[in-house]
């Protein structure tokens, strides 16, 4: 018998008579074959059933994954992949697919989220061929949410690119510390991983003049393919429709989309997850002037996730979808004049895309140029050069057709009347009497409409089930005497709790950030964020405040914020004197500009308190954080670090410039900052 199972009793009191078995152990033999024989049945029922396989099989088909299979079936040959955020790369994206057809080509647009990017190396098979690869940068370096998959493959991977020809154009902006990270590296990788670049990268500043970047790169681009591959351009400089229009007089209500980013009704029939497809229309609890005076609107928000299952962590950032001004909508709609409450649908001319419309279709133009497209920023230049031809006054057109050319002349006259005005496409229309389009190419020429995001002004551990916002109205005058409005800080300004008896609601979704708390509590931390940049600290030391309660350790929390006026616009001052009261932040420190004749900003005040906090950063370990303004306070803030290391660490500039690098390196030195 097995030893295990002996619950005999002890021999000295064992009975000669009683069988060899005791009850026990047959009951637990029963049960041990019971269960083996269970689960030998078991085992064969989860062998596979054909049918399943079947359904698989369906299902794969629905979403086809192979961008060489769809090539050879449409008979493209130039695959033009983007990383975008905020869809300007995605836009290029498309200018670029549609630009083949000039050189007798043929494009398409791709998402590499949707596609299996290991299917690159069969690209030869296509002949002339070649993979076009527009890359915007995201944050601290990284890569975007759509070519996440696409980095992490090209790091992780060792495929064989040999024959694959293709080029990069960049997309970031300077004043950031990893300017145009992305599109680098793929440039290079790709390089190493044995494919041919034909063309040099492409490297787009969107502190200076982005349009002009791509525009300038893409005339030189599109010559050397030609010259590549041995072909000549067609000559075809005429306007290509993409999309054509379906006018729908009697379709039901219930299918027409009225605002929502996905799913048909997703507003009223609200299902989790939720993220950039699928937002949660969240309730606004809270909307409040922080601001004492002065002349500007800072706000705090608080949207209200109770039973969204939505989670967020300190440093992460808020989406939200605004919605544009219904002034704006209804003038365009007076001077191009339309019915705006005509229900339409734009239909991809290309029935093998997988973009089959521009928007969510059908839908009213006015939902499209409310909720869908951008019609407050500058136009860029593919945008007038597709209008021109429906000026009918010739000097008019003439003017257009310039600014959407390449000429020296065109790009400084785009640069002025378009850009140094701040003239959108309302006021385009408005200011050039005889361009009058058809309503349905402008919607198929703008831009959509984005998410904005903000920096989470609160902590999970304190307020799990309420967001934060911390946020200033944009409002200004332009060259043209125009008053131009913030899209959606003037629209989350207008959203008062209750509205009507209504409670007024916020589309919304959560992006994780790199922006986190160090993970040892004890380790000190120093902030520096003056303005709006104070919003993610709130939720940092709301949550240092939260971890001392729970009797943990924490190490020194240190702020510099700034401001202009003591009286007008400190933010948060009653929250953050008490958190310095209680200990929670072991020094306050802030920087009015304005209240004194010389300006005093943050990065003097770093300089005044170098000692204690060289002593922090280079003995005590302490984590860095910088939020705000990336143009001008954030390279402020970084040189008197560097002037500290030097002085204190008796380094050289090269030497702190390369200490302060590994402090990013190590993750000690990060960056929330915007421009």
């Amino acid at each position: 018998r097995l030893v295990c199972f002996d619950f005999e009793r002890p021999s000295s009191l064992k009975n000669e008579d009683e069988p060899f078995f005791s009850n026990l152990d047959i009951f637990l033999f029963s049960l041990i074959a019971g269960l083996l024989v269970y689960w030998l049945i078991f085992r064969k029922k989860v062998e596979p059933i054909p049918e399943f396989k079947k359904l698989e099989s369906v299902a794969q088909t629905t979403k086809e994954t192979s961008f060489i299979d769809k090539m050879k079936k449409t008979g493209k040959n130039i695959v033009v992949f983007y990383g975008s955020q905020t869809g300007t790369a995605e836009e290029f994206s498309n200018r670029l697919s549609k630009d083949a057809h000039r050189y007798g080509m043929k494009g398409m647009s791709a998402d590499p989220e949707e596609y299996d990017m290991s299917e690159l190396s069969r690209l030869p098979e296509i002949e002339n061929s070649l993979a076009i690869f527009c890359m915007a940068t995201y944050g601290e370096g990284d890569p975007t949410d759509n070519s996440q998959d696409f980095y992490d493959w090209l790091q992780e991977g060792d495929a064989d690119f040999t024959g694959v020809k293709y080029t990069v154009f960049a997309l970031g902006n300077k004043t950031y510390e990893h300017y145009n990270a992305m599109g680098k590296y793929v440039d290079k990788r790709l390089a190493e991983l044995g494919a041919q670049r034909i063309f040099d990268l492409g490297m787009g500043d969107d502190d200076g003049n982005l349009e002009e970047d791509f525009v300038s790169w893409r005339e030189q681009f599109w010559p050397a393919v030609c010259e590549h591959f041995g072909v000549e351009a067609t000559g075809e400089e005429s306007s290509i429709r993409q999309y054509e229009l379906k006018v729908h007089s009697d379709l039901n209500m219930n299918k027409i989309y009225t605002g929502e980013v996905g799913r048909l009704k997703s507003f009223e029939n609200q299902k989790p997850p939720f993220d950039s497809k699928n937002p949660f229309l969240a309730p606004v609890s809270v909307n409040r002037k922080l601001d004492k005076a002065g002349d500007r609107h800072l706000m705090h928000l608080e949207l209200d996730v109770t039973c969204s299952k939505i989670r967020y962590d300190s440093g992460d950032h808020v989406a939200v979808y605004p919605i544009n001004d219904s002034v704006i909508v209804n003038r365009i709609g007076e001077v191009l004049g339309v019915d705006l409450d005509t229900v339409i649908s734009l239909n991809n001319l290309d029935e093998e895309s997988n973009k089959k419309h521009p928007f969510p279709c059908p839908s009213t133009y006015r939902t499209a140029l409310t909720h869908y497209l951008d019609i407050t920023n500058p136009p860029r230049t593919n945008v007038l050069y597709e209008l021109a031809q429906y000026a009918t006054e010739p000097k008019e057109q003439e003017n257009v057709r310039k600014m959407a050319s390449s000429s020296p002349e065109g790009k400084a006259l785009y640069q002025s009347w378009v850009l140094d005005s701040c003239r959108n496409i309302l006021a385009i229309l408005e200011d050039l009497p005889s361009l009058r389009p058809p309503i349905d190419h402008l919607c198929e020429l703008l831009p959509r409409l984005q998410a904005r995001y903000y920096s989470i002004a609160s902590s999970s551990k304190v307020h799990p089930n309420s967001i934060h916002i911390c946020a200033v109205v944009v409002e200004y005058e332009t060259k043209t005497g125009r008053v131009n409005k913030g899209v959606a800080t003037n629209w989350l300004k207008s959203k008062m709790p209750t509205d009507n008896g209504h409670k007024a609601s916020v589309p919304m979704y959560i992006r994780k950030s790199q922006f986190r708390l160090p993970f040892k509590s004890t380790n000190p931390v120093i902030m520096v964020g003056p303005g709006t940049g104070i919003a993610p600290f709130m939720g940092f030391v709301q949550e240092r405040g939260w971890l001392k309660e729970q009797g943990k350790e924490v190490g020194e929390t240190v702020l510099y914020y700034g401001c202009r006026h003591k009286n007008e616009d400190f933010l948060y001052q009653e929250e953050l004197e008490e958190f310095e009261k209680t200990g929670v932040l072991t020094a306050l420190n802030v920087a009015f500009s304005r209240d004194q004749a010389e300006k005093v900003y943050v990065q003097h005040l770093l300089k005044k308190s170098k000692e204690a906090v060289w002593r922090l950063v280079h003995t005590d370990n302490a984590h860095i954080y910088i939020c705000g303004d990336a143009r001008n306070m954030a390279r402020d803030v970084q040189n008197a670090f560097y002037e500290i290391a030097e002085e204190l660490g008796g380094l050289s500039r090269a030497q702190a410039v390369d200490y302060i690098k590994k402090l990013m390196t190590k993750g000690r030195y990060s960056q929330d900052v915007w421009s």
